[in-house]
């Protein structure tokens, strides 16, 4: 129950990265305002979320769970009515809030819950990242087919949320509280080594919030697909992350925390690299697309993919023949009008 908890939290902030395309779509955002959007979410979290884990290291505070699950949907739901850039900002920063309260107390409990087993903080884990992964899957098909308007929807998420884990709660705080009392001399922190644990996890987040921030504009821009192949990246991006999760837990009770976790940093540089290295995908002419070749029928060439190419049209300049490459007078790349009815189709150009 704890897990279906903290996917219900971590939706919303998957459900940040979806809202991204919408408004640079329907309120032109430009990319440095659609990063504002993503740092009220993130950072705004980052400096509060400190501050509930010292509270709840103090105090056993349950009822912060269904409060900060009902804030952090209540933030996503009041974005889209937002008339302003300021309004979404705050009501976007409110979600993020919600995230950060949340955090410190559920884990506390699930660890009260999973009584140090790596494998169940690892399925704890996982709820999250299915959260996350489940985000553009829901959010993305209600945005696109209301709008920015349709987002008091993804409320109901939490609301589900806090009924499903309401007794659970209660149960898990009252025996924290008793094991709180009985418990001896708290060991005395760590410092040095929690500040180089917190300098990888800065480096981690940089990335998989970039990630996450950008990816889906990104293959919108490069696939020509849509805000189809955004929320396919971003469920990608999200999955990925859930199946690693249970895959750390399982690898981290074999064969130690430290050894898996610096494998995984060195598994996601080239993943990474990977994103913009791999050539797009490419719409290559199909021999029964293409009419019979005349020597008569005047109609552009079709080159193929890797000349980054498009069809030159009845407006550019021509070559001597109908198959032949542009001669060295010609402009290049040609100027884009409509092509003709009788033109075969034209392989799409290999993203820069």
């Amino acid at each position: 129950m704890m897990a279906i908890g903290h996917a219900t939290v971590d939706f919303y902030q998957g459900a940040v990265p979806c809202l991204v395309p919408f408004l640079v779509a329907e309120r032109h955002y430009g990319y440095v305002a659609a990063s504002g959007i993503v740092l009220a979410a993130t950072l705004l979290s980052s400096i509060v979320q400190p501050l509930f884990g010292a509270l709840t290291d103090r105090w056993t505070m349950p009822w912060l769970i269904p409060v900060s699950t009902t804030g952090a949907g209540l933030g996503i739901a009041l974005a889209g009515p937002a008339d302003s850039y300021v309004l979404t900002w705050l009501a976007i920063a409110l979600s993020g809030m919600g995230v950060a309260a949340y955090h410190p107390e559920s884990a506390r409990l699930a660890r009260v819950a999973c009584r140090g087993s790596h494998v169940a903080m690892g399925w704890y884990s996982l709820g999250g990242n299915i959260g996350f992964a489940l985000a553009p899957v829901v959010a993305s098909p209600i945005l696109s087919a209301g709008g920015l308007g349709a987002t008091p929807w993804l409320l109901l998420p939490a609301v589900a949320g806090v009924l499903v884990t309401a007794s659970v709660i209660r149960g898990l705080a009252r025996h924290a509280a008793a094991t709180r009392a009985g418990g001896g001399v708290r060991p005395a922190d760590d410092w040095p080594r929690f500040a180089r644990l917190s300098a990888v996890i800065v480096c981690r987040s940089i990335v998989f919030i970039g990630l996450s921030t950008f990816i889906a504009l990104y293959a919108e821009q490069h696939t020509a697909g849509g805000s189809t192949a955004g929320s396919i990246a971003l469920f990608t991006l999200f999955a990925g992350g859930a199946i690693g999760t249970v895959l750390g837990g399982r690898l981290a009770a074999r064969r130690g925390r430290i050894r898996t976790l610096r494998r995984a940093y060195a598994a996601s540089v080239p993943a990474t690299a990977g994103i913009v290295l791999v050539p797009g995908p490419a719409r290559p002419c199909t021999s029964s697309s293409r009419p019979p070749r005349s020597p008569s029928t005047s109609r552009s060439p079709c080159t193929s993919p890797s000349a980054r190419t498009t069809c030159p049209t009845a407006s550019a300049p021509r070559a001597a023949s109908p198959w032949a490459w542009p001669s060295a007078s010609a402009a290049w790349p040609p100027p884009r009008s409509a092509p003709s009815p009788n033109s075969p189709p034209c392989a799409r150009p290999w993203p820069h």
